[in-house]
This record gives structure tokens, sequence and C-alpha cells, in this order.
């Protein structure tokens, strides 16, 4: 059981452990001695990510731009739970220095812009862009314009406190809103920290993480780019992409939650392509993560080159019905020890047959168990999951 890395990262409250100033010394000193562009050993990034600025987190990234695996974050965590590092401490000129590198944003403009096809402009287009009052509020307007697009900017005035606070990807009906009063022709949201994408339409009709990932991996597919004729998604994508994949001629591989799961399936399997519902999508021909803004642009290319509204795009696939609960319990229990709980879960099952899916997963960072079903039949999938959640409530209260 790890003590301070989740899905994605070390998380908490700020000041709160493991969230706080000697934790993340530690973690620093750790990562010097584990470990492109920059010719780094390593890469980390303070972020409150999707979350409520309280709530931060430090993601570590290796010299090769990727997310650490569990065993390189196993190795940090050992190196400060047992004091090994306690003689070590630099002094005189062994001391680091802080160097600001004040072209960053210039050259990321310029490595975003180099992704997006060279004979393409964004002349004709309208875009809202809500940058969640987070780290791309001044970078991601700058490189829809200078590619010719009229852009209308909201989420875009940090203030320390208002970062994702009902806004961005994690609140897109604020960007769908003003699509639909401006009469622009897309939307772009993007969360916290950068990495996630959610879309509206012309009409103001969210576009999933789903929905881009088939859109996108059928022009990946039509180009004869996309290795293996595989998407990589996780257990939480929606069936309907699972058959869209298979309608193309390609297939579909699923990982566990978190878009570094998917990475690494990628990189063991030799896929190129992959992403999660909530809106992280990696290209790994043009990045090593999940960019939001990387990723608007290669769906504004293929709308150009479809000559296509979003809204047409997007019947790629068709969605079934999720429904999802979780269930706060007294303490951090896996599924399969809750009694009872593995029986019913056995029965419900067998009901829903191949119709659908049940997937059952723990939380990484709180004691709490979440139910998703999938089905045909909303209301069939929606008794489920509340019948499956009322085992787990019961067994909790003893």
């Amino acid at each position: 059981m790890k003590k301070l890395f989740g899905t994605d990262g070390v998380r908490g409250v700020a000041n709160i452990y493991p969230m706080t100033s000697e934790i993340a010394m530690q973690i620093g000193r750790a990562i010097a001695f584990i470990t492109t562009s920059m010719r780094a050993d390593a890469g980390v990034v303070i972020s409150a990510s999707h979350n409520p600025f309280q709530d931060n987190g430090i993601k570590i990234f290796s010299a090769d731009g990727y997310k650490l695996p569990d065993a390189m974050e196993a190795e940090i965590e050992d190196l400060i739970f047992s004091q090994k590092m306690a003689a070590l401490r630099p002094v005189a000129d062994e001391v680091g220095r802080a160097t600001r590198i004040e072209d960053a944003a210039g050259r990321y403009i310029v490595s975003l812009k180099n992704t997006f096809p060279k004979n393409y402009v964004l002349d004709d287009f309208h875009i809202v862009l809500d940058c969640a009052h987070g780290a791309t509020y001044r970078v991601a307007p700058h490189v829809f314009s200078e590619l010719g697009a009229r852009v209308t900017t909201i989420g875009a005035t940090p203030d320390g406190k208002n970062i994702n606070h009902e806004c961005g990807a994690l609140h897109p009906e604020v960007m769908a809103a003003k699509v639909k009063q401006l009469g622009a022709d897309i939307g772009l949201a993007l969360d916290g920290d950068g990495d996630r994408l959610i879309v509206c339409d012309e009409h103001g009709a969210i576009v999933d993480g789903d929905h881009i990932m088939a859109i996108c991996a059928n022009d990946l597919m039509h180009r004869r780019k996309l290795k293996k004729k595989t998407l990589v998604a996780t257990v939480m994508s929606n069936m309907g992409l699972e058959q869209a994949m298979t309608a193309m001629g390609g297939q579909m591989v699923r990982t566990q939650v978190g878009d570094r799961y998917v990475v690494e399936t990628m990189r063991a399997k030799g896929y190129n392509f992959g992403g999660e519902q909530s809106g992280h999508l990696v290209f790994l021909d043009h990045n090593t993560t999940g960019d939001g803004t990387l990723a608007g642009l290669q769906l504004l290319a293929i709308m150009i080159k479809k000559n296509k509204p979003l809204s047409e795009l997007a019947t790629i696939m068709s969605t079934y019905p999720q429904v999802l609960e979780n269930v706060r319990m007294a303490s951090k229990i896996a599924p399969e020890h809750i009694p009872g709980f593995p029986e019913a879960l056995k029965q419900a099952e067998e009901k829903l047959g191949n119709r659908g899916r049940i997937l059952v997963r723990a939380s990484g960072t709180e004691p709490v168990i979440r139910v998703m079903t999938e089905g045909e039949d909303e209301q069939e999938i929606a008794t489920l999951a509340h019948e499956l959640c009322d085992v787990i409530r019961k067994a909790d209260r003893g």
C-alpha cells in the first residue's frame, strides 16, 4: 500500500499532511537521487489539477518526460520514510539554485502550433475558450488567436483561489452557455493544469473525452497513423466507444483509471493514442502526457479537413447510459472484502449479462467505493447500482 502517491502524484489539502512543505522538500531531495528538451534530470509540477485551490498536488516526471511508474514512486517513498537521506544534506556551494526560464511561454506556444497542419488556419472559427482560471490562462488564447481564430476567453482571471471554481472542464455548462449566447462554432474547456479537454458543439451540446477519442482515432485510422489500429482507454470509457472502434476496423484496449496507466500501456505495447472519458487525451506522436490545448488543435484540424461541424462528427459513436454512485465508508476497505458484496456483484453481473457491464473500485485517496453500471436500459442499471450500494452501506453499518 502506497503511503504518499495516489493515481496521479501526491495529492492533499495545502499545509495538511502529506501536502506540507516538509514532505515537498523530502520529495525533492529523493528525486535528486533518482533521476528533454531542457536536458533535465526530472520535472516537477505543483498543481491543483482539476480540484479546488486548496487541494494541491505534486506531479513528477522523469528525464524522458513521462510520469513515474509505480516502482519508482515506491523507491521515493522508501527514501523518505526509511531516513536513508538523513545524512545527505548539501552545504556551501553544493546547494542548488533556482533559475527562471523567461521565454518558457513562447517556447510552449511554438511547440503547440507546430502540431497543427502547416496549411491550415482557424480564420473561419469563433472559439469560446474556458481556461478554468488556471495554468493556461495566458498561453492557450494566444495559440488559437495566432492561428487566426476569433477567441472569446472566459475563466482567465486567476486570483489564487478561483481555479476550477464553477468553470473549466469540470463545469463545461458555463462554456456551452456562452457558445449558445454568442453563436460560436465550438467551445473548448480546459482544467486547472491544462491537461484535460471537454468541448461543446455549435449548439452547446457537451462532447466528452470518449467522443473526442472516437473522432481522433477515426482520423488517425484513415491516415494510417493509429499504431496497431488500437485506441487505449480506461475502464471508465463508454461501451459505445469500444463499439465505434470495432466498426472502424480497429480495437480498444482498457487500463485502470489514470492517464499514466494509459500512457504506460501505450509505451509497453507500441500504441500512440489514448485517453480518458474525463478529457485526458494523449497523442504520443506529439507529447508524453495529456495536453488539452494540443488536443483542441487536433480536433479543430479534423473539422477543417472534413469540413464538418462538431455536431456531425460526434455522431461517430452512440453513448450507452452510465450510472455512477459513490459510497463513503467508515474506513478504507477493498470491495472484495466487504461481507456479502462479492456474491451480490456476481448476481448483478449475471442478471445484466452481455447487455452491459459493472465496474466497482475503491478510491485511491479516500474511504470511498465507486460503483459504475452501464447498459442499454437506464432504469435497469440504475436499480442495479443502487442495490449494490445498499449492500455496501449495510455492511459498513455492521
